[in-house]
């Protein structure tokens, strides 16, 4: 086969991110909106406390942020050479092939899809006492969702610096208010002892130890989004590694904190009587016996406002995603384009926004439970699939590194990646086999086995596509983990082993 293939392309279209517009805060900002700090510490922990009863619930944090932090050893090592705002679909189309990359790309579609929309399930629930303590009226759920959609619509077709100084207004706001919750808690332990057991290994592998984990991971989805803004970053070289890094330390911190102290305030023997009765309330509950009424109605404010902040992150990490399969026409090119003012992927924006709409709309009109249905099930099940590109990517970074000859030391390109691997496999494991709990559905129902599958099938159909491309249009298979080299006029080189040496080496 040639070593080339030349590209027809249009010359009226932008097809390339708007450049050195991130810097290393701004990165943050987007990663930890993602991983909704204030929700996860409400409503995860909660739940893991009270559905699941396992007291090591801090420990489990410290524990998935060191896999993690050792995935993102090879990770960021290989991003450091790849700027492509695919990331997951990018690195395993360079490490496992092509037709694994579209079979990943469209994994990741359908995960961030889900997280995104499930979001629009929650929004009316954390509206609700805050309309409700400022104008004392009750709202349907829908009504909320759609002024929510409206924000992040518009948000998302402006410039992408714009989405993070409201994500980083929002986002000190809410860390802000976690961490004096946390003051209030550890300043009135339960019976005026401050207890570690929270920390202690046997309050975490205890039967259930599958499902804290998974809990526990899907809380930190949203720390692998730094390399989506790699494009538009200011030195990728550098603002993704430290982006990365600095997510997971705060993220694994702020986590592994408030649970322990909301243990040291209700005490470790009544924690999970507590959370299983108060559930989301538990944390609010604490802060009005101790902080004041002000201070909750703040951190209610807040918690709405968190949930809106992951609602704009995640939107723009999907619209990126459809934006990199659309340059490299996996999808239409339209999905391609950006816009030439903002520089923002601008049908690809207007893609996720309309599904949002639709799946608002549905819920809306069949009267189907926004909480359950859609945010529960939605969330659980893409951040299941978001587990699912890491440990994918992990192995992925691993044969990079291999086929590509590049420099690199063994701790980055095999010891630490595979390590990750090895955890991250287990960790899968355990989600398929405690998927039911974590569903909270009967374990003969048929979404404890429809959602792991249905992620299998699409990577299926995913590789399936990416074969007929290669038979039917090869300049287009030659495109599929450019990333923006895709939209070179003219030709576009593939990427073989000796092109890729070349390159990397570079």
């Amino acid at each position: 086969m040639s070593s080339t293939a030349t590209i027809e392309r249009p010359s009226n279209v932008s097809e390339a991110l708007a450049r050195g517009r991130l810097g290393v805060p701004s990165v943050i900002f987007f990663v930890l909106s993602a991983a909704a700090p204030l929700t996860v510490v409400a409503g995860v922990v909660t739940t893991g406390y009270g559905v699941v009863g396992v007291l090591g619930i801090p420990l489990a944090f410290l524990a998935v942020a060191a896999v993690l932090a050792l995935f993102s050893v090879g990770y960021v090592a290989m991003a450091r050479r790849l700027a492509n705002a695919g990331a997951f679909y990018a690195y395993v189309s360079r490490g496992l092939g092509r037709p694994a990359g579209v079979g990943a790309a469209w994994v990741a579609l359908i995960a961030y899809n889900a997280l995104q929309v499930g979001l629009y399930g929650a929004i009316g629930a954390a509206a609700a006492p805050v309309l409700d303590r400022l104008f004392g009226v009750a709202v349907h759920w829908w009504l909320v969702a759609l002024v929510a959609w409206v924000i992040v619509a518009v948000l998302g077709l402006l410039r992408v610096d714009i989405n993070g100084l409201v994500l980083a207004a929002l986002l000190v706001a809410e860390i802000a208010v976690i961490l004096v919750f946390d003051l209030g808690q550890l300043g009135n332990p339960a019976d005026g002892q401050v207890s570690l057991a929270a920390f202690a290994p046997d309050n975490l592998f205890v039967p259930g130890v599958g499902a804290v984990l998974v809990l526990a991971i899907l809380g930190f989805v949203g720390f692998e989004s730094s390399v989506v803004f790699s494009e538009e970053s200011k030195d990728p070289r550098r603002t993704v590694p430290l982006a990365t890094y600095l997510s997971i330390a705060i993220i694994a911190v702020v986590y592994a904190l408030s649970s322990w102290t909301m243990t040291v305030a209700v005490g470790p023997d009544r924690i999970v009587e507590q959370a299983g009765e108060q559930s989301v309330g538990l944390i609010f509950s604490l802060a009005g016996e101790h902080l004041g009424s002000t201070v909750v109605a703040i951190g209610e404010a807040l918690f709405l406002t968190s949930v809106l902040a992951a609602m704009i992150s995640f939107h723009n990490t999907t619209a990126r995603y459809t934006f990199a399969l659309g340059r490299e026409r996996v999808l239409p090119a339209v999905f391609g384009r950006t816009s030439p003012l903002t520089g923002a992927p601008r049908a690809a924006s207007i893609a996720q926004s309309t599904l949002g709409l639709v799946v608002i709309l549905l819920y809306a009109v069949n009267g189907w439970d926004p909480i359950v249905q859609l945010f529960y099930w939605c969330g659980t099940s893409g951040g299941f699939g978001v587990l699912l590109l890491i440990a994918t990517t992990a192995v992925a970074v691993i044969a990079y590194f291999a086929r590509s000859g590049t420099e690199e030391t063994l701790w980055r390109r095999t010891v630490a990646p595979g390590l990750a691997a090895l955890a991250l496999v287990g960790i899968v494991t355990l989600a398929v086999v405690n998927f039911a709990d974590l569903l909270g559905v009967a374990p003969d129902s048929t979404l404890r086995w429809a959602i792991p599958v249905a992620y299998p099938v699409a990577a299926l159909v995913g590789v399936v596509w990416a074969l007929v491309l290669r038979a039917s249009r090869p300049d287009t298979y030659a495109r599929i983990g450019l990333g923006a080299q895709s939209a070179a006029v003219g030709v576009v080189p593939e990427f073989s082993l000796a092109a890729e040496r070349a390159e990397t080496r570079r």
